[in-house]
């Protein structure tokens, strides 16, 4: 069977698109806020470079080389004992787990479009009730929406690599940043932006708490994607000779800039009218729309591309957290791509029909496990423990059972004299990140 192949600019937005998705545009600004600014956005940037970037060159070696499905290459690339990495690649399961709520937060993020172009709320008090009655009491909402979100995926994915993904992302990607940028440049003309920047940039050591320390780690790896298999699917669909480490650098520019970018754009909203940039999760469905309420007619346009930006990213991630299952279901099983697709679809559907039940009042205590309901453990199962998982697997993978020559064959030419810095980095600093990060995370250990 040939596989369709990505052009350079094509894998590169495409990963990008990957990378970039609503923890860049919702995550980020948010944890930033909580975790008291500047000092939160240098260990963001700094772990970024030391981890995300060395686990992202390792995941594409393994899918460039490999050129299998995500859970063949490790078996292919292994040296020896090929059979112990037989289930190394089945990290890829981890997306499909993560569509199952992240279907229905992007369902969220359409209606919020639609609120925009109609009615935005007038306080933060009103944008609450309204969050919390759609979440708890609003399912045929959710549902529809959810529904949507659904079909929109599916059928980008079932259009192939050239003909879906790589003109989703050719086509999306241009728009997310033009969108950001603009809102980005008309935030520096008001007053709030010189808070804005002082708030981001100016580091107080005082405020980074050694749990948000690790909360920034984690942040950096998370943003960039990894640990799913989705760069490792991508990058097997490469053109050989294909200089792995520019696009690396390519796509953590990108999706930095973005979290910069979008980072500043909110919190001069807030400043600019009053708000605080601490709100947690809610700063994007309850603060931002009552922000945008505060400014008139622009607001109400500011509020629709916001929510049409955000749409962008998080269908842009979604199509490339579904792909790996795809192709493992066509190069395994010999599935067609639109019967995987479409299967894969099915799955992530209707595990997302219950996670989005257990946020309503009907059905919350019945789908409610120990402390979190369905939806709270499928985003703590693989943000916590799958997401760092898959990194750290990928790390020792090349890092220490792969052949050294090997490895260096691959992208040691174009790292030049940096090659040693970034292989000590792959060894030796981002393992250990990240099971710091990945015990932290599951409670196991508290810094």
């Amino acid at each position: 069977m040939k596989i369709a192949r990505f052009s350079r600019i094509g894998f590169i937005l495409a990963a990008a698109g990957s990378a970039v998705g609503l923890g860049n545009i919702w995550k980020f600004p948010y944890m930033t806020g909580e975790n008291g600014g500047g000092a939160f956005v240098l260990v963001y940037l700094v772990t970024s470079i030391f981890i995300g970037f060395a686990v992202m060159i390792a995941e594409m070696i393994i899918g460039y080389l490999g050129r299998s499905d995500g859970a063949g290459s490790f078996e292919l690339l292994a040296p020896s004992h090929k059979e112990r990495w037989r289930f190394g690649g089945l990290m890829i399961i981890t997306g499909l787990l993560i569509m199952t709520f992240y279907s229905v937060v992007i369902g969220w993020i359409f209606h919020y479009i639609v609120v925009a172009l109609t009615q935005l709320p007038a306080t933060v008090a009103d944008a609450e009730r309204h969050f919390m009655a759609m979440l708890q009491d609003d399912i045929t909402t959710q549902l529809m929406y959810h529904t949507l979100a659904f079909l929109i995926v599916t059928w980008i994915v079932s259009r192939g690599i050239k003909s879906g993904i790589e003109k989703l992302n050719l086509i999306l990607m241009p728009l997310l940043f033009i969108i950001v940028g603009g809102m980005f440049l008309y935030a520096t003309t008001l007053e709030g932006f010189t808070q804005a920047w002082a708030f981001m940039f100016n580091a107080d050591w005082s405020k980074l708490t050694s749990e948000s320390f690790v909360k920034a780690v984690g942040q950096a790896f998370f943003t960039l994607s990894l640990g799913m298999g989705a760069i490792l699917t991508y990058s097997a669909s490469l053109e050989k000779k294909s200089n792995l480490v520019y696009s690396s650098i390519i796509i953590v520019a990108l999706d930095t800039a973005i979290a910069l970018l979008a980072g500043l754009m909110l919190f001069t909203f807030l400043y600019q009218y009053g708000a605080e940039p601490a709100q947690g999760p809610g700063l994007v469905f309850i603060s931002l729309p009552a922000v945008f309420y505060e400014m008139g007619m622009l607001g109400n346009v500011f509020a629709v591309l916001f929510f049409i930006a955000l749409a962008f990213a998080g269908l842009t991630s979604a199509v490339s957290i579904v792909e790996p299952m795809v192709q493992f279901l066509i190069s395994r099983y010999g599935f067609g791509r639109f019967k995987a697709s479409l299967v894969i679809g099915m799955v992530f559907y209707l595990v997302g029909i219950i996670a989005l039940l257990s946020n309503t009042s009907v059905y919350s205590e019945m789908l409610t496990f120990g402390s979190k309901n369905f939806f709270d453990w499928m985003d703590f199962l693989t943000a916590s423990v799958l997401l760092p998982l898959g990194g750290l697997v990928m790390a020792v993978f090349v890092g220490y059972v792969m052949e050294k020559e090997r490895v260096f064959a691959a992208v040691g030419h174009h790292f030049g004299p940096f090659f040693e810095v970034w292989y000590f980095s792959l060894r030796y600093i981002a393992p250990v990140a990240l099971f710091v990060v990945m015990l932290n995370l599951m409670g196991i250990l508290k810094l």
